[in-house]
């Protein structure tokens, strides 16, 4: 038997709502991976969607065990700190190696790195 028939109605309607919401938004990021069209774009939706989703679906579950078992919420806690400090860091490491990949390439719709301009020594920039 499940216990979610003793969730009281104050907490059920706030629990279904952050669960609806979580997995909208997750399935929003799931069908811009599928449906941009190039790899840069395409970046930004899953891990949107994921961070977003995770946090959201983790709140349901803090408030509908911290109601059901009277019980500390740190395992959900701890899920919603690493994916928030690990979804920006897999983004950044993931478009600065295609980045590097496609300057490698000669990829012509990657701007080049430019390179810095040179000041003559001994002048006065002002």
């Amino acid at each position: 038997m499940s216990h979610l028939t003793d969730l009281p109605l104050w907490a059920a309607i706030p629990v279904c709502i952050l669960l609806l919401v979580g997995s909208i938004i997750t399935l929003i990021g799931s069908i811009g991976l599928l449906r941009l069209n190039n790899f840069y774009s395409r970046l930004h939706a899953p891990t949107l969607g994921a961070s977003a989703g995770v946090v959201l679906i983790s709140l349901a579950s803090m408030l509908c065990f911290a109601v059901l078992q009277n019980r500390w919420i740190f395992h959900e806690v701890l899920i919603v700190v690493f994916i928030i400090l690990t979804t920006p860091v897999t983004l950044m490491l993931l478009g600065q190696s295609a980045l590097y990949r496609d300057r490698i390439e000669g990829t012509h719709d990657v701007p080049l790195k430019e390179k810095p301009v040179p000041t003559p020594t001994g002048t006065d920039p002002d």
